[in-house]
């Protein structure tokens, strides 16, 4: 809901640090809101609103939440959910096949474990 909000009202870098504060569960940083805001305006996804503090989404900006919306909801949720006893156990065994294959390949090319 908040996240709506933000693309009809528009947003600021104080919604912003509340937002991602909530999201991350560590405090964000003005600085790094202002960071942010900055990159997502250079990038085409925002654009400030003439004498105000205040951002809105572009077209761009738009159909990015939407896509990466989708693929969250389509996509990333259930397979992140997929080694839960809720999953179909074929989803679950590819999943097992995957990962073993990504540390397999991992193991070979001999790269450090991340710390």
């Amino acid at each position: 809901m908040a996240n709506t909000l933000c693309a009809v009202t528009g947003i600021t870098n104080k919604s912003l640090r509340a937002l991602m504060t909530g999201l991350l569960g560590v405090p964000y940083t003005m600085n790094q809101a202002g960071y942010d805001l900055a990159r997502l305006a250079r990038n085409g996804l925002i654009t400030r609103i003439p004498h105000r503090n205040l951002y809105a989404l572009t077209p761009d900006g738009v159909r990015f939440a939407i896509f990466y919306t989708k693929v969250h909801d389509r996509v990333l949720r259930p397979l992140m959910a997929s080694d839960q006893p809720q999953a179909p156990p074929p989803l679950r065994q590819a999943l097992r096949i995957i990962d073993t294959e990504v540390h397999r390949r991992l193991d070979a090319a001999r790269l450090p474990a991340a710390a």
